[in-house]
This record gives structure tokens, sequence and C-alpha cells, in this order.
């Protein structure tokens, strides 16, 4: 399985120092919202590759790296803070200035001979650093062509997608020697916890029991056996011309003609596997983004509502829900795209409204301080194969220019230890409406994808990247 030659390099560490953001601020406790508190402690990795530039030294990019993170840690200060357990035995963000573990190291390998599509052997634990202490850590790795990576790790129950989007934006520009006309700092992150407070009385609809569970009720673990029990990551692309192939099947939106092409795919890896009259169920989830939906828009005053709106779209946290369906796998297998694009559209509905956020917050209060989980990520023993699509189509590549110029390639990197894959669809860098898909699947699936998907699952290479 797999595409383009895995060439062995080692990267070695040049020096190691904490960057503090530039200006000290009060110690003080920041407390995690209901919706922070659904996350696990796992950590998120996100990295970007640069070509070599014509003049700045790769001594004079890491001093402009560590300038700016120091300015934009001023605003994004829960980035510099440590995550604490209080006596309720919840974590809670202890804002104390600590600073960003920030790593300098060099690769004998260039930019040009990089393994885009093996994530795993090229990024993980090389260029991807390991979050030691804190909440974030930071690497900037030269290359031997003279490019650059530069990549990030934090801890996701201090940030999602979002707004993890936002601080690299304003990192980046932070470092531009001069602010480009549209400059996005200072856009300030808001920390307002009051903007996702339980309602007295709670209010939850039952079907949130169906979604998410106390961890105190989880199902043990089922056993690793089969194809599937090994999880990698590759990196893929799909054109633009498959997209639009898949949403005028489906009639849907890109992203859910996408993601039930995915379904139906798993689902026959699954059933190659499955014993004979087994029943076997294949599970997708879509993560969802609430800011939109929590716009507070209840006919109240107009001025403190649009303050809230504006609040919302720069809120610091997370603000995710993951509805998912739940189907047989030999349903999914003889279903028309289209069909199986409507189950998914029936699923996301549910949740792309504000009481379901407002009842998750409620919902999350009423069994604390015992922490929930997406029932998505906990699949029981006799269930099959679970895997979540988290969009990125707000990846920031094009912004994230730290003044050498844009990123040849960037990606999020999430191999999180679960039991449940992970897939990240994000724009092309090329900018020719194609997409990068990031997966985080079971070797088996990922077998099946690239023999009887190939002609949409490209691996991703070089070649693709130097268009």
């Amino acid at each position: 399985m797999g595409s383009g030659n895995v060439q062995e390099f080692r990267v070695s560490v040049t020096n190691e120092e904490v960057v503090a953001p530039l200006l000290p601020m009060q110690e003080h406790w920041l407390p995690l919202s209901n919706l922070d508190l659904l996350l696990p402690q796992v950590d998120v990795g996100v990295f970007f590759c640069y070509k070599t530039p014509t003049i700045i030294t790769f001594g004079s990019m890491v001093g402009s790296l560590k300038k700016a993170l120091a300015q934009a840690l001023v605003s994004y200060y829960a980035f510099a803070g440590e995550v604490v357990l209080n006596t309720k035995g919840e974590p809670e963000l202890l804002c104390n200035n600590r600073g960003v573990d920030f790593v300098e190291a060099v690769a004998d390998i260039e930019l040009q001979h990089l393994n885009f599509y093996n994530p795993d052997h090229t990024f993980e634990g090389k260029f991807v650093p390991k979050k030691k202490h804190g909440v974030l850590a930071v690497q900037a790795t030269r290359l031997k062509c003279g490019g650059i990576v530069v990549a990030c790790t934090f801890d996701h129950r201090i940030a999602d997608a979002y707004s993890a989007n936002m601080f690299l934006v304003s990192w980046a520009e932070m470092a531009q020697p001069t602010k480009p006309t549209n400059y996005y700092y200072p856009f300030q992150p808001c920390f307002r916890r009051s903007l996702l407070t339980p309602r007295h009385p709670a209010s939850f609809h039952p079907s949130l029991n169906n979604m998410y569970i106390p961890i105190s009720d989880l199902p043990p673990p089922p056993p690793a056996t089969g194809s599937t029990a090994l999880i990698l990551s590759r990196i893929y692309y799909v054109t633009a011309e498959q997209l639009h192939l898949m949403q005028s099947l489906s009639k849907r939106t890109k992203l859910e003609s996408f993601s039930a092409f995915l379904w139906k795919t798993v689902a026959r890896a699954a059933s190659r596997d499955k014993k004979n009259g087994e029943k076997v169920v294949a599970k997708m989830g879509i993560v969802v983004d609430g800011r939109k939906f929590l716009s507070l828009s209840n006919g109240g005053d107009g001025e403190k509502e649009r303050d809230a709106n504006a609040m919302m779209g720069c809120y610091f946290g997370n603000v995710l829900s993951i509805p998912f369906g739940l189907k047989p796998v030999e349903e999914l297998i003889e279903k028309p795209l289209r069909m199986v694009a409507d189950e998914v559209h029936e699923f996301l509905l549910a949740a792309t409204k504000e009481e379901h956020f407002l009842g998750l917050i409620d919902w999350v209060e009423a069994h604390r301080p015992i922490p929930g989980l997406a029932r998505i990520y906990c699949s029981g023993a006799k269930e099959g194969p679970a895997f979540v699509v988290s969009s990125g189509q707000r990846f920031p590549q094009e912004k994230v220019d730290f003044g050498w110029g844009k990123a040849v390639f960037g990606s999020y990197h999430f191999p999180w230890g679960g039991e449940a894959g992970y897939v990240m669809p994000m724009p092309s860098p090329l900018g020719n409406g194609d997409w990068v898909v990031y997966m985080h699947l079971g070797k088996g699936q990922l077998e099946i994808i690239e023999r009887e998907a190939a002609h949409v699952f490209r691996p991703l290479t070089w070649d693709y990247l130097n268009q």
C-alpha cells in the first residue's frame, strides 16, 4: 500500500527555549467551558512547509518567529498557560505566563524529497513536536535545501481548529515586516466563558444521550483484531472534478457528498472483514462548529446582540458538536450515493441549530463533575468501524505567511490514539478547487480506499504540490 519513495532522514535538535508573552499579565484562573470539558486530553498537530527564501537566513527566520510569538501570546495568553486540575478534578487553565516551548532543529533532507503521503513517517515525532509542558509547543526545522517547516502541537481541551487558526494567522501577520492591507490583527480573541453559560433550569433533548456519554458509563474497549486494528495516517488529494461528480450525484453539499462517499467505502472494508452472519454497523460523525448557530438573536437589544455575535465570532475555545449516523454496512454499500448523502444531511440537520448547542451545554452541566465524551469515539466490542470527518475548509494556509512567502503545503496532523478514525479535508494549496485530505484510518480501510477508490483519493506528492 502506498505511493512514493520513503527516504530515511534524521532531525537533530539544535536549541530549546521557552518563549514567554512580551508583556506580563496578572496570574489568574480561566475556567474551561462546558464544551471544552467534552474534549479528552489529546494533542493536535499542525505544520507548514516553506520553500527556500531568497535572502533570509534560518537564524533570522527563527528570530522573527520568536519575536512575533511573544507578541501574539499577549492576546492569546491561553496558549502561554498550563492546565491544572481543580478541587473537583476538572481541568482549568492557569494563566501564569509560563510561555511556549520552542524547539529549533535541522533535518538532512530536502523539501522535494519529503514523503507527504505518509505523515506518520515524515512528520510525526520529527517535525511536529511532542508537547511536554504547557498548552502549546512549537518547532522550526531547517531543511537541507534551506527550506523550513514550522509546526505546532496544542492541547485540544483549550482550543479547537477555529481557535488555532485565529492564532496562527495573528502570529504570522505579526511576523510580517510590513503589515498587509487586509491586516488581520488585532482581531482579539474572546475568552468570555459567559457566552456558553448553562441555563437555569437546564433543558436538553433526550437525543443528546444518544450522542454523548458520561465516561463512567463507557463500554469496555473492543479487542484489536482484524486488518482495521492498525490505524495509520495518510494524505491524499481529491480533484475538483471528482468533487463535482460526487455532488452532482448526491445533490447535497460537497462535504456531505464527500462524507457519504467515504462512509460507503469504509463500509466495504468492514464488510470484507466481518464473519458470516455477523451484523456490523459503520458509524460516521461530522464535526459541527456552533459559533454561527449560537447567534443569540432572541429579539433583545439589537446593539447588545451584535456585540454578542461579534464576540462569538472570535470566541477562543471549543464550540463543537459531533452528530453521527449509524447504519448496517450492507445498507451503506447497496444504497446509491444520493441516498447515503441524504442520511448524512439528516443527522447533521439536528445539530445545526442554536438549541442543540444550548442543550449540549446543559447536558454537560447535568453530569458534572463526571466528564462526557462523544459516543462516536466509543465503539463497543461488537460494533464496527467509526470515524469522524472534520471540515478544514477554513484552514488558513494562504494567510500563514511569516514574511518569507506562502506555505507550499500545510496540514493538521491528528494521530490521537483512539479507536475511531479521523478525516480532515482542506483546500488544496494550488487554489484550483481540489481538496487535500488528511486521513487517520484503519489499515484495512486505507487498503480498500486505495484499491477501489484510487481514482478519487490520490497520494499527495511533491510533483502535485510543485505544479
